[in-house]
Formats: structure tokens, sequence, C-alpha cells
């Protein structure tokens, strides 16, 4: 409990001293702790340190642990961070409060479909494949408007963008490109940055950072 405590006022005063060199308030910045791969055992110290906004790449592994969790804590929020097949979808918009991987036609339909069933829209960010990277997902940057566009015409609220800029060089003009992204389309939200660079992404104009590493400690 006292580790999970001092890790997240760690990462916490990291975001608040990159918000406050770029001229920015903390509280502008959203912490989500991913918590993939670790279990509810794991997951309750954060929460009981005060940690409300999580992270999952898998609908399946959210489903199995985080009503169990979210009955103890109603006031959690989900966020899925990872790729969403489209046959999830109507799992995905019953699940989670934030889908953070919006990035082709075939799933902004099945979304669209599914939030009408439900009667209800999560928080969506569109993911851009920032860095034009074969292995990853991620809307081509060229093909930005028109997905934003179908989007609108399907009656699905894009509200952000998401990028995971490529490894191994510096992320920095990935963030600003995905800043002047999301500001050229009038979207209000910016999901970039995890525990190597969530200082930069804060200091380029970040709303959703994904943490993991620096809360939860290395995965097995």
């Amino acid at each position: 409990m006292e580790d999970a405590a001092q890790r997240l006022a760690g990462v916490e005063a990291g975001i608040a001293a990159a918000a406050a060199r770029a001229g920015r308030k903390a509280a502008e910045v959203q912490l989500i702790a991913v918590s993939k791969t670790h279990d509810a055992d794991a997951i309750r110290p954060l929460i009981a340190a005060g940690q409300r906004h999580f992270g999952e790449n898998r609908v399946q592994e959210a489903a199995g642990k985080w009503p169990v969790l979210r009955a103890d804590t109603t006031d959690v929020v989900l966020h899925l961070i990872g790729q969403l097949q489209s046959n999830k979808a109507e799992e995905a918009v019953a699940l989670f409060d934030a889908i953070h991987s919006v990035d082709r036609s075939s799933l902004v339909q099945a979304l669209a479909k599914a939030c009408a069933k439900a009667g209800k829209q999560p928080i969506f960010f569109m993911q851009v494949n920032i860095g034009d990277e074969e292995q990853k997902g991620g809307c081509p940057v060229a093909d930005l408007p028109a997905l934003l566009a179908e989007a609108k015409d399907a009656g699905l609220a894009i509200a952000g963008l998401m990028a995971i800029p490529p490894a191994d060089v510096s992320p920095t003009p990935y963030f600003a490109l995905l800043d002047e992204l999301a500001t050229r389309h009038g979207l209000p939200l910016r999901s970039m940055g995890m525990s190597g660079d969530y200082e930069t992404a804060v200091m380029l104009g970040a709303t959703h950072v994904r943490v993991g590493t620096a809360l939860f400690g290395v995965r097995d």
C-alpha cells in the first residue's frame, strides 16, 4: 500500500512539474494507470491511494476483473487503450467509459451501432499511426480527416486523438504533431505519453497520459 501511494505521488509530482514548465495546470492532465496484465490484488492498493482512472488493453481481460473491483469502488473510470476488434464493440461500449483506439471505418460503424443500441457513448479518441509504422494500429495521418468525417456522420462523437510514438527515438516531434492535428480538427483531448516520456507529453499538450510501469513496477 505504501509503495503504491509513493509511486502514485511520484508520477503526480512529475506531471505537476511538467505542466508548470509548460505554463499549464496539473489538473488539465488525467493520469491513467495502465493495469493491463495486473490482477485485482495489484490494482487495489492504487485505488486505495486515490487513483481512479485505469487503462486496459483487452476487453476480455477487463471483463474478468473490473466488475468486482468496481463493485467496491463505484467512481472508477475505465479506459480501453488497446486495439479493439469490431465484433467486441458492443461489449466494449458496455464496459468502458473511454475508448482510445478508434482507427478504421469498420470499427466506427460497429461502435456507432453499439452506442445506438446501448443508448450511451463512451469518450472516444481516434488513434493515429503517428510514425507510419506497419506493425502498429492507428489511422494513417493522411486518412484522418476522412475517418473523422465518417465518425461524425455515423453519430460518433470523437473528443480527441491518441498516439504511440515509435520506440527508441525522441517522442517530441510525434507528440507535437499529434497536438497540431488535434488543434487543426478542433479536438480538445490528446492521449499521449507513457512511463518513459509522460513528462514530455505533458509539456506538449497531453490531456491524458497512460502510465503503467512507473505505477505498478516492471511486468513479469
